[in-house]
């Protein structure tokens, strides 16, 4: 009887032991289900294979068209701008009015504009630009991108994508993009003067003066100042260089072409160097990663080709270089002047801002100025004489005072 009492209890235990597992096991697998099942039903709610969602991007008032895996810019599975063939598919769809704020036109509206587009004033990387004028008066310049390369639409993208949110003076206007029939097209304000580089280089140009040079510079300066502290998050050029810079119908200058611009991240690298060669950083050649001192750079570069009319591709650094052995910060760089200028330039000033441009081109980049520190030497450098200085013409002559108050002969000839 005990025996049969002991089995009993045993069994009954056993079966408690069993059941409790069994429904731990059952349990379980529920719970297991219930949230794969609801993660794939969330997916495919948030990523209707591969559908396009419009979202807003920088803000309720600017929306575009992304894919799936553009809605989050950290995703670790994406890079900051890919599935970019089914994003540009999506600017084609009638229902989509604009990206980031800039009108969407149809083909045939800057069909029409450019007259067939046989008003080409130009050609770039990304393809030919013609101008034109529309419905409205006008005037606008219409940059089509030469094919469906990986490269070109990537710049495509990248243009709409950062000039719609960002704008300054000093930056050039996106108006509007076309993406029909195979064909991407950017729509620019358009700027009468064309490029800095045909201002310095075409002998047909008429030489451009020292006070309009030291003006270009500064307005440069200040379109990379807000690039670098401005944006939100800050944006990396890339690209400095005088074909890059456009003039208007008042000389003013504005930055143009940022299809390899990037945002600055805290570790930003490229699998292969881009930008021109004879502007980019040496820095980012060896460690193929940029940052805004890598357009600090840049813009040295550019100073001394505004200073000099010397082509940075074609040996610019070397004479640079040469030019500074014997000159010792702000002084001892007149050989640098451009030909062209026949003398007729400050001599203080272009010292001033050869020393700067020096600084720039330095080759540690955490040597280099900040864009908002060059503005600044900049805006010093060009301001009128003062109480500080006394500057007056006479004939073809003109005598100064140095910066620091102490009477000096400097005279440069006219």
């Amino acid at each position: 009887m005990g025996n049969f009492q002991l089995g009993l209890v045993l069994g009954i235990i056993i079966g408690v032991a069993t059941g409790v597992v069994s429904a731990t096991v059952v349990m379980r697998y529920i719970r297991y289900r219930r949230k794969h099942l609801g993660r794939s039903d969330n997916e495919e709610k948030v990523h209707p294979r591969a559908e396009k969602l419009l979202i807003c991007v920088d803000g309720p008032r600017s929306s575009t068209m992304l894919s799936d895996s553009n809605i989050s810019r950290d995703s670790p599975r994406t890079s900051e701008w890919s599935n970019m063939p089914q994003w540009l598919e999506g600017l084609k769809r009638k229902s989509v009015e604009s990206a980031c704020g800039i009108p969407k036109y149809s083909y045939k509206q800057l069909q029409k504009a450019t007259c067939n587009f046989t008003t080409n004033v130009g050609e770039g990387a990304f393809g030919p630009v013609y101008k034109a004028q529309m419905e409205t008066g006008q005037m606008v310049a219409v940059k089509v991108l030469a094919n469906d390369s990986k490269q070109g639409a990537m710049e495509f993208l990248t243009e709409v994508l950062l000039l719609g949110r960002l704008h300054h003076r000093n930056l050039v206007n996106l108006v509007g993009y076309s993406a029909e029939r195979g064909r991407h097209m950017l729509v620019y304000v358009y700027m009468s003067n064309g490029s800095l580089a045909s201002h310095l280089y075409d002998e047909d140009q008429e030489t451009l003066s020292w006070s309009l040079r030291l003006q270009i510079a500064l307005d440069v300066a200040r379109g990379l100042e807000y690039l670098h502290y401005g944006a939100v998050p800050p944006v990396v050029h890339r690209d400095i260089k005088s074909s890059n810079i456009l003039l208007d119908g008042y000389m003013k200058a504005r930055v143009a072409d940022f299809g390899i611009s990037r945002h600055e991240k805290s570790d930003l690298h490229s699998s292969d160097v881009k930008g021109t060669f004879g502007y980019v950083d040496p820095e980012y050649i060896s460690t193929l990663s940029f940052t805004k001192k890598s357009d600090v750079y840049s813009f040295g570069v550019l100073l001394f080709e505004i200073m000099s009319g010397k082509n940075a591709q074609k040996g610019l650094m070397e004479i640079v270089e040469f030019v500074a052995i014997g000159a010792e910060d702000d002084e001892g760089w007149e050989q640098i002047a451009d030909p062209r200028l026949d003398g007729k330039f400050d001599v203080q000033q272009l010292n001033y801002m050869a020393g700067l441009a020096y600084n720039c081109v330095n080759p540690v980049s955490r040597k280099r100025p900040s864009m908002r520190e060059i503005v600044l030497a900049l805006s010093e450098i060009r301001k009128p004489r003062n109480s500080e200085t006394y500057r007056v013409m006479a004939a073809d002559t003109t005598f100064e005072l140095d910066l620091k108050g102490t009477v000096g002969s400097s005279l440069t000839e006219r």
